[in-house]
């Protein structure tokens, strides 16, 4: 099991990296003061697979002093049973005044200093022990929220992960519509039609028979080629640029035969590249 102690100064992306950990596949827990740490670790320890990765929020609004927090850490770290790492979060002052009077947002120690400066620096003074305890240290000052997940999955991310994102394959008939959700569209209705084979029609692209049919014409073949060669070269892009989620419609006349054997055949090649896929077949079990 592991755990991940995500702290750091408020302003310097605290809730940004939680939700991206938690695409990452990340239990996400906000707020969670030192004592109950210690007693959620060993829940989730028992708590099955959905627990197997948790990373806990701790900053300066349940910190009423650190050193019940350097207590329970240390014996996390000394559990044999997980493994225990600390992120700690930061970014120049200057920055974290600009992001909080842009976002009108209200800092956690308003209420114990004159002006917004000083409750940064308070909360920076406040803090050091706590960075001086993390394993890994990123400054958010000058870098995007794309290059922040990147971070991140190098980080934290486990091996083979393809930046987290999620790869949805979906086939669809274009007489029932394009499915609103999809951000790439290929139109197969070039290829042979085994609608009109009489043992085929009945039957959908998900059995042998209408797949061998289709991916037996030079064109079929060509067709994956140049679209896997495609998303190989886009997906790992999209998710650069921070994407979580890409949804790949593949379209036919009907939905029911070429679509379906193609988005089975995408998902199976992009799975191979170690993306994790979803699939789908909107218009399958349509009938006519």
């Amino acid at each position: 099991m592991e755990i991940l102690i995500i702290s750091g100064l408020s302003g310097a992306g605290k809730s940004k990296t939680a939700s991206f950990l938690e695409d990452m596949g990340f239990y996400i827990v906000d707020n969670m003061p030192a004592a109950m740490i210690l007693k959620f670790s060993e829940f989730c320890a028992v708590g099955g697979s959905r627990y197997r990765r948790a990373a806990l929020v701790y900053d300066v609004r349940t910190a009423d002093t650190p050193s019940d927090f350097f207590e329970v850490l240390e014996k996390l770290k000394g559990m044999d049973s997980l493994s225990c790492r600390m992120l700690f979060l930061e970014a120049e002052p200057e920055i974290i005044i600009r992001r909080y009077k842009e976002s009108r947002r209200v800092h956690p120690l308003h209420e114990s200093a004159d002006s917004l400066d000083e409750a940064v620096r308070m909360e920076r003074e406040f803090m050091r022990p706590v960075r001086e305890r993390a394993d890994v240290i990123i400054d958010t000052s000058h870098i995007s929220t794309a290059r922040l997940r990147q971070e991140l999955i190098k980080r934290f991310g486990e091996s083979g992960e393809k930046g987290s994102m999620t790869v949805n394959v979906i086939s669809f008939g274009f007489k029932y519509g394009l499915p609103l959700e999809a951000d790439l569209v290929f139109d197969v209705r070039f290829m042979p039609n085994p609608f009109y084979i009489e043992e085929l029609r009945n039957q959908t692209g998900l059995d042998r028979a209408v797949s061998d049919y289709v991916f037996s014409f030079p064109q079929t073949t060509e067709f994956l080629k140049h679209a896997q060669e495609f998303l190989t070269f886009s997906l790992p892009l999209y998710a650069q640029e921070g994407k979580t989620g890409l949804v790949i419609a593949i379209g036919c006349t009907g939905g029911r035969h070429r679509s379906v054997a193609i988005a089975h055949e995408i998902a199976n090649r992009m799975r191979a590249e170690n993306y994790p896929v979803t699939e789908a077949h909107r218009d399958m079990g349509r009938e006519g």
